[in-house]
């Protein structure tokens, strides 16, 4: 085999891994995250050891002692995408899910290749 036919397939098995990478990646965003729980996880339940929930004058409080009551609201709290959803509709969360998946992966793979490209000319390319 020629070293021209080497380079040609090693390039392309990347190219290969990525796209598969990405298709997974949407599939998962997309359509799996219709199925997520809504139910507060892990993390919210232990910051709220120690306290209990009261309702007063129609308003949820927390009393007693737990990390949960210095909780505050978020800067990007009211944005577009907050709640995993868009614009706060319900039933969107997989349309959330698949732009964060196309960000990131614009994000990152545009940090790597200008960090590629930096590189310097003593690697094979």
């Amino acid at each position: 085999m020629t070293e021209r036919g080497v380079r040609s397939t090693r390039n392309r098995r990347p190219i290969a891994f990525f796209a598969g990478f990405l298709l997974v990646a949407l599939v998962i965003a997309g359509a799996i995250s219709y199925f997520a729980s809504g139910d507060p996880d892990g993390l919210d339940s232990v910051t709220l050891n120690g306290c209990q929930t009261v309702e007063v004058d129609g308003e949820e409080q927390l009393r007693g002692t737990c990390i949960a009551q210095n909780e505050g609201d978020h800067a990007l709290g009211s944005g577009p995408f907050a709640d995993y959803t868009v614009g706060g509709a319900e039933g969107t969360n997989g349309v959330a899910g698949v732009v964060g998946v196309v960000v990131t992966v614009l994000l990152a793979g545009g940090l790597f290749w200008v960090l590629r490209r930096r590189g310097g000319s003593g690697g094979p390319e």
